[in-house]
């Protein structure tokens, strides 16, 4: 019997649905969407070192970022199966406390609609009401049940505000771990912009998003591990994006500094019992594979397994800068990265490029 060939699954790739830009085109401070004369053209300003008058000043909106059509022609355009979309950062952070439940319910029962329009093509993580407070939060997660397409939830790494190691978030973990609902897990604040130097704004957006998003996502992560998280939630399951930032990179230096830090010794915190860097990376942890290269792939797949690494885009983001040509080369730089660590044709690599996903995210069951 013929082998059935493993679907392609992107992971990480994003829709602002229309009634997003719509909340997002009323604003005048961060996030927003507007235009700047002299040209015509909207433009998306979400980090705060977009919002100076610089050549780098947010990002061009098209159709691409809110038409689920457009999310399917750039699936087709690259041998992409199946999609499982998130609202892109900075989700709902931003909403006032008492307009965020009914924000994160219209906008997940929007994007789940936009599935429904292409079905077994488009799954998707739901977006939290964060702002709203725990209640609000854990009525939402319970509600996510009746819809049809959702397989996880994104979240930033500020939690309530106060950082993923929280003690207020640990029943919102316990609910996603009872519902079975992985965190897609996404940068969005980055480091302060002193830590760039005075010259930053003359580099574009590299600098905030080269490095300050894989920190950003390697201290909440270890913060999280620090504060006992994994021991408490053992089950919890969190997809990282961007391969994990730099952890796979510096798991052991992290394991290596708690295990000799005299003040986690005195607190007894490295007892008996404490899921070490790796154990949370194989047991707890899967990774993207949105890092753009072989060597920083492989990183990664040492760090948490062949089995725990899935394909991402990042799409609609990282676009080619000319229009030479239909494929993304950041796409394409993604596929040859998976098939060079992991081998052309293997089952390794259909593994990683659908095959983990599928089994992950339940993504049989439409």
């Amino acid at each position: 019997m013929a082998e059935t060939k493993s679907p392609i699954v992107d992971i990480h790739t994003h829709v602002y649905p229309p009634s997003y830009i719509a909340l997002l085109k009323s604003r005048s401070s961060i996030p927003y969407i507007r235009s700047f004369p002299p040209s015509s053209s909207l433009r998306l300003v979400i980090l705060p070192a977009e919002d100076t008058e610089s050549t780098s000043r947010g990002r061009p909106v098209g159709s691409e970022y809110y038409d689920i059509n457009k999310k399917i022609e750039f699936m087709d355009t690259h041998s992409i199966d199946i999609s499982v979309i998130s609202l892109a950062n900075p989700w709902l952070d931003w909403v006032p406390a008492d307009e965020a439940a009914k924000a994160a319910e219209g906008i997940n029962d929007e994007v789940n609609e936009e599935c429904g329009k292409f079905p077994g093509r488009l799954f998707a993580f739901a977006t939290l009401p964060l702002s709203g407070g725990k209640d609000v939060i854990g009525k939402e997660i319970a509600r996510l049940k009746e819809l049809k397409y959702m397989r996880g939830i994104i979240l930033g790494t500020t939690g309530l505000g106060r950082g993923l190691d929280d003690p207020e978030l640990l029943p919102i973990f316990q609910a996603l771990q009872n519902a079975k609902l992985p965190i897609f897990l996404h940068p969005h604040y980055g480091l302060p912009s002193s830590v760039w130097g005075e010259r930053a704004n003359d580099y574009g957006h590299v600098l905030p998003l080269a490095l300050g998003f894989p920190l950003e996502t390697t201290i909440a992560v270890t913060r999280m591990i620090l504060a006992g998280v994994f021991e408490t939630v053992p089950d919890l399951q969190m997809i990282l994006a961007h391969s994990g930032g730099t952890l796979p990179f510096l798991a052991g230096r992290i394991e290596s500094c708690i295990e000799h830090d005299a003040h986690l010794k005195a607190a007894g915190k490295l007892g008996n019992g404490r899921k070490t860097v790796w154990d949370v990376l194989k047991k707890n942890i899967y990774l993207d594979a949105v890092v753009y290269s072989e060597v920083g792939l492989k990183a990664a797949i040492q760090a948490s397994g062949e089995d725990r690494v899935m394909f991402g885009t990042d799409h609609p983001f990282f676009p080619p800068l000319e229009e030479e040509g239909e494929k993304w080369a950041s796409v394409e730089t993604n596929y040859e990265a998976i098939k060079g660590a992991l081998g052309g044709g293997s089952k390794k690599e259909r593994a990683a490029l659908g095959g983990n996903a599928m089994r992950v995210l339940n993504l049989n069951s439409k």
